[in-house]
């Protein structure tokens, strides 16, 4: 049996334990240091951040908030991506979205172009976009992490040359880390793809997290 005092102690330590997770205190690798907000990133993008067709647990940001937390750095990851959105309409709501954040982000992540090759529009127009995007996030000291796209081979080779040619430019022009394809380990797999053909599927999302990770940790780190 347990002595009294002994059993105070344990019932202390399960109350303990009780309010931390009523008031969502997580392990120590899940936490900030004190006196420091912990990183938030915003990943801005189209359907495929936005995790189209998936809950929202199962969407791109949350699962990389979760792998993120799991390698001990207690980021918050905020959903920027909008369905059907090219790259002149992220241009577009750039400034406000940035505004709702409530405070200035360490990281964003930066997913634009597919709904522009899927139209068929000028990689030229693409590129400009893009790079109005880049300049507006170095001219407010952001860090960016680019995330490149492929074109569908439908288009033609000088569509697809011109198109995947525009993000590696980009990237060097602004000095900015360039994560080639976010469909990496994806792409060409119709069983990680919803019945749409174009949008992962949670398997597909946890793949797309896993292969994009080291990218993210080393924007975050890179100043």
């Amino acid at each position: 049996m347990l002595s009294q005092t002994r059993r105070y102690r344990v019932i202390g330590a399960a109350v303990q334990l009780l309010l931390a997770l009523l008031l969502g205190v997580g392990p120590a690798w899940a936490q900030a240091p004190a006196g420091k907000q912990a990183p938030l990133i915003w990943a801005f993008g189209d359907s495929l951040t936005a995790g189209h067709g998936l809950p929202p647990a199962q969407g791109f940001p949350v699962r990389l908030q979760a792998a993120l937390r799991r390698t001990g750095i207690a980021a918050t990851v905020r959903n920027g991506g909008i369905a059907g959105d090219t790259s002149a309409q992220g241009r577009a709501r750039l400034a406000w979205g940035l505004r709702g954040l409530g405070r200035k982000p360490d990281l964003v992540i930066v997913e634009l172009g597919a709904n522009d090759m899927l139209r068929g529009m000028p990689p030229s127009a693409t590129e400009k976009n893009l790079d109005l995007v880049l300049r507006e996030l170095k001219r407010r000291d952001i860090r960016v992490l680019f995330v490149g796209m492929r074109a569908a081979p439908n288009l033609g080779a000088a569509y697809q040359t011109n198109f995947e040619g525009l993000y590696p430019r980009l990237a060097q022009r602004h000095q900015v880390p360039l994560y080639p394809f976010f469909l990496e380990g994806v792409a060409g797999n119709q069983a990680l793809f919803q019945a749409d053909g174009r949008h992962p599927n949670a398997r597909g999302v946890d793949i797309i997290v896993r292969r994009i990770l080291p990218a993210v940790r080393d924007a975050l780190r890179t100043r």
